[in-house]
């Protein structure tokens, strides 16, 4: 089969490559559709040790059993292998497994025209969901995730909040157009990146240059940061007003420190969110099944045999599409 592999910082080689062999409790996925998320570009630039080259890269994906207990089916995956029995899995928090793994870190990803995975990472699609549309939960699902552990937190409903999302990747996008789906009326998104804010005006977001128009202070119930950048995190406290909530989504970097002052003379709260439970990643599929998002316009899709332009137009920032997808 071929397959992109991640063998170096900032190298990607389409490869022939054998299949995995399956072993007992595992499915053969043959791959229709696959995202490239920030994860995978912050292992493209070597900055991941948990993903060591050679690697096939990708978890965000859609397919077509053809071995396996669902063959035939297509189906979605939740790409966090859990063991089941922790104390987290028990809870029915297994994005916090202690045992987890995953594919696209630990084992090939989704970068390939096939793959292997556990059966219980699978959940069956819909017919109606075409797989482009059904390669977005994974990340759909990041964005639900959060949404809902900041909302209990809220002193008023969601629905009456200001909100702010920093950053309109395809997460901040997506937490944007669930937020709308939820009836959110005072929301504004916050990127630099102009093709960006052209995306997310086109899905009917309004966004706005926070380099050339500050954000408001002490403006916002709820902020998202979905960048997760030293700039951004000082964007979320100052913005933040007094008793709101601020999640943490983006992983971009660890640098710099947190106004903790702030956070506490004003009482706010500082949540993180880690990915999603099999919970999330069904309702997504529901969500995404609806078509409660709108128009997928900001997607665009390549080849496989495209996979490493497509990195290099991400990482320069070249493309206005929110995600792009792969076809094997």
């Amino acid at each position: 089969m071929q397959a992109l592999y991640y063998i170096g910082p900032e190298r990607l080689e389409l490869r022939e490559t054998e299949e995995a062999p399956l072993t007992p409790g595992e499915s053969r996925v043959r791959i229709l559709a696959t995202g490239i998320c920030g994860s995978d570009l912050h292992a493209f630039h070597g900055h991941d040790p948990r993903r060591q080259p050679p690697l096939i890269l990708g978890h965000e994906a859609a397919g077509e059993v053809v071995e396996g207990a669902l063959a035939g089916k297509r189906v979605t995956m939740n790409p966090l292998i859990v063991c089941g029995h922790c104390d987290y899995c028990l809870e029915g928090r297994q994005n916090l497994c202690s045992n987890r793994t995953m594919i696209g870190m630990t084992r090939p990803g989704s970068f390939a025209q096939t793959l292997t995975i556990p059966d219980h990472c699978l959940i069956e699609l819909p017919d109606s969901l075409p797989a482009v549309a059904a390669a977005l939960t994974e990340p759909a699902a990041t964005a639900l995730h959060g949404i809902n552990r900041l909302e209990r937190f809220l002193s008023r409903p969601l629905s009456e909040a200001r909100v702010l999302v920093i950053g309109a990747g395809a997460v901040g996008l997506l937490v944007g157009l669930i937020l709308r789906h939820k009836g959110v009326r005072h929301l504004q998104l916050a990127d630099t990146n102009p093709l960006r804010r052209h995306t997310a005006e086109q899905a009917g977001l309004a966004s706005f240059d926070p380099l050339d128009e500050p954000t408001e202070e002490d403006a916002f119930e709820a902020v998202f940061d979905c960048v997760g950048a030293a700039p951004t995190r000082d964007v979320a406290v100052r913005s933040v007003r007094p008793g709101g909530a601020i999640m943490h989504l983006g992983l971009q970097d660890n640098e710099g420190g947190l106004d903790t002052r702030a956070i506490t003379l004003k009482e706010v709260t500082f949540l993180g969110a880690y990915t999603y439970t099999p919970t999330d990643l069904r309702a997504t599929v529901d969500l995404l099944d609806s078509q409660a998002l709108g128009p997928l316009g900001w997607v665009e899709v390549r080849r496989l045999d495209e996979g490493a332009a497509a990195f290099a137009e991400l990482v320069a920032g070249r493309t206005s599409a929110a995600k792009v997808i792969l076809e094997p």
